[in-house]
């Protein structure tokens, strides 16, 4: 389970793959930050009895607020097209909000210092060396350093939709061009942008430096494919994978189309042991029963804002398919007017929905309303992390509609998800077709470090206000 896979861009961690920029970024900000606000909590403190766990915990508090803080700002985005000025500005806000927070929490806590100016100073200097940091790893990411350099092979449609993705969604390829396979007659690829056929494979590979090969053929049987010259350049070090293999690994999603069921069966992950299945049971107990504790004071503060802006029920109560297409209801505070669906027929929330309240916009943006989905997890029905629990309507249509998507009712949906923190919120087939792709990647990869992933990222969509119609 904890084995570690290393390839040229990525690794896999716990059934999930990591960017090793991205891992080797979060390593050192975890890693420096610890011990520079230990080392000077140890300079400063006024006794050296008060180097206890309770001063180590609030130093950790510090440094994974400051973790979630350059995530929500996009410091470990796996691809991104900002400017340096768009970096460096961002990197101010960083530093503000880091020692802002940082600030209030040695504040509110029993930890006392003797010269309360250098211990800010030195905070000071920990973030600012922190966010430095950032901003030149982004710096040399647009220079060039540990950008990758691919190589498409094939020139149909799919190459053609391959590239454009790669060129406009990964700004950490360059895209060397396109080699023509054997079998293509029709080119969809400007010749401008196509390799010459005069050279092979490998000299195209070797002339322009090739980290990775990337297969975009419709058929690879019959000789389409030059098995000799793609082995010969495997074995110099470059990676040759096809598209389905390479958007798992780079943006965490299978795409529709490039899965296929041969694929799904005869390939790796899609692991539900009982040890996975009591492990992620007994997890989501104890992390949803504390968050309603938590919570409690929010939610009786909703109540009473929705009680005194309209009549009717707090909670809205829903039919949901659940695992294995089982229904069971849902619960959430209701943030829509009480005659939402007034004809019966289930339509799809929207941008700025006629149908919600004013505290029902406010409630969903800090996605307050599913916090009651918390008692459904308690109860067994559903997970903290899964696949979004769509209506029974929808579900029968989407599964005529899409390819694979009854694959998702193969564990339980989730109060957050994958899905739910890499693509904003669905509101026609199109969104759930492309927030199936990373509900497939998922059920496909689960695993509690994933399910981890998840909710710390949803902490970031939360505060960002991101996906919330």
């Amino acid at each position: 389970m904890g084995q570690t896979y290393w390839s040229s861009a990525v690794i896999k961690i716990f059934n999930h793959y990591f960017h090793k920029r991205t891992l080797l970024q979060i390593s050192f900000d975890l890693c420096f930050l610890s011990v520079l606000v230990l080392v000077s909590l140890i300079f400063n403190v006024s006794q050296a009895a008060q180097l206890t766990t309770h001063v180590v915990l609030m130093s950790e508090f510090v440094v994974f607020g400051i973790l979630i803080i350059n995530n929500v700002l996009g410091f470990y985005k796996r691809a991104h097209h900002w400017t340096l000025k768009q970096i460096r500005l961002r990197g101010v806000i960083s530093l503000c909000l880091s020692l802002a927070l940082a600030y209030l929490i040695f504040k509110i806590s029993a930890i006392r210092v003797e010269d309360e100016s250098a211990f800010h100073l030195a905070m000071l200097a920990s973030v600012a060396i922190i966010v430095a940091h950032r901003i030149y790893a982004f710096h040399a990411l647009n220079k060039g350093v540990l950008r990758q350099r691919v190589l498409v092979y094939g020139s149909g449609e799919r190459a053609q939709c391959v590239g454009r993705i790669l060129v406009n969604k990964d700004s950490s390829v360059d895209l060397v061009g396109y080699y023509v396979s054997l079998k293509e007659t029709e080119t969809q690829i400007p010749d401008r942008d196509v390799l010459s056929a005069d050279k092979t494979l490998t000299e195209h590979v070797l002339e322009q430096r090739v980290d990775e090969i990337l297969v975009a053929i419709n058929e690879r049987r019959g000789g389409s494919m030059p098995l000799h010259e793609l082995l010969d350049c495997k074995l110099r070090g470059v990676k040759v994978v096809d598209i389905a293999t390479h958007f798992e690994k780079k943006f965490g999603q299978l795409r529709q189309d490039a899965v296929s069921a041969g694929g799904l069966i005869f390939g790796d992950g899609f692991e539900q042991g009982k040890m996975r299945t009591f492990v992620k049971r007994l997890f989501d107990i104890v992390i949803s029963a504390f968050l309603i504790i938590l919570a409690m004071p929010v939610m009786l503060i909703t109540c009473l804002l929705i009680k005194l802006e309209s009549n009717g029920p707090f909670f809205y109560i829903q039919e949901r398919v659940g695992l294995n297409g089982k229904l069971f209801n849902v619960f959430k505070f209701r943030s829509m007017k009480t005659d939402a669906e007034k004809d019966g027929t289930p339509v799809w929330a929207k941008i700025n929905d006629v149908r919600v309240t004013r505290v029902g916009e406010f409630i969903r943006k800090l996605r307050i309303d599913e916090l009651p989905q918390l008692v459904c997890v308690l109860k067994g029905t559903m997970s903290l992390v899964g696949p979004r629990p769509e209506r029974q309507y929808f579900v029968e249509k989407l599964i005529r509609e899409l390819a694979f998507y009854e694959v998702r009712q193969s564990v339980k949906p989730g109060v957050t998800g994958w899905a739910q923190v890499r693509y904003h919120y669905g509101a026609s087939i199109e969104d759930a077709a492309k927030k199936l792709e990373y509900d497939l990647y998922y059920v496909k990869n689960n695993s509690l470090f994933l399910d981890l992933l998840v909710l710390f990222e949803t902490v970031g969509v939360v505060i960002a206000g991101k996906g919330a119609h």
